[in-house]
């Protein structure tokens, strides 16, 4: 590896609840540097979570990130000529992004409803441990238990 490694910088809490995860999360959902459209978005979800619910949507929002969060992933290792799945904990800064892309992804799959309420209504599956996105951290988990056999291999 070349050179030193890149500074992480500060992100700055977003305007509304003045939260940090909130920040980050709104530029996961940004496209073509629309920061207002991806701002409104999140904020109508979390508007629609909190009348629907009658909880507060930042104590969801936190719920369902932490239910989606994995805390074991498998990655592949070349070993003497074959490729074995080699379970691996995921580190602190992975997990959010693995929970905010998983949550993402489900939300943009279904079809037929605005933005905000498939995010909405995913958030609140994920904050009940049920939904697409916590299906995709419990597939995770299950390979990487399949594959503890060859938990010897990681380094």
């Amino acid at each position: 590896m070349r050179g030193k490694k890149a500074p992480k910088r500060q992100l700055l809490p977003d305007p509304k609840f003045g939260n940090v995860n909130i920040a980050k999360f709104i530029n996961y959902i940004m496209n073509d540097g629309k920061k207002s459209l991806a701002q409104r978005i999140v904020y109508d979800a979390l508007d629609i979570m909190s009348n629907e619910t009658k909880q507060d949507a930042l104590d969801l929002f936190d719920r369902a990130v932490k239910n989606v969060m994995p805390s074991l992933e498998v990655k592949s290792k070349r070993v003497g000529g074959a490729n074995y799945q080699v379970p691996m904990p995921v580190r602190g800064d992975r997990r959010y992004t693995l929970a905010y892309r998983w949550i993402i992804a489900a939300a943009r799959a279904k079809k037929g409803k605005t933005m905000a309420k498939r995010l909405a209504h995913e958030f609140i599956a994920a904050a009940n441990s049920e939904g697409e996105a916590f299906k995709k951290k419990q597939d995770v988990q299950r390979m990487a238990e399949a594959n503890r056999a060859f938990a010897h291999f990681a380094r």
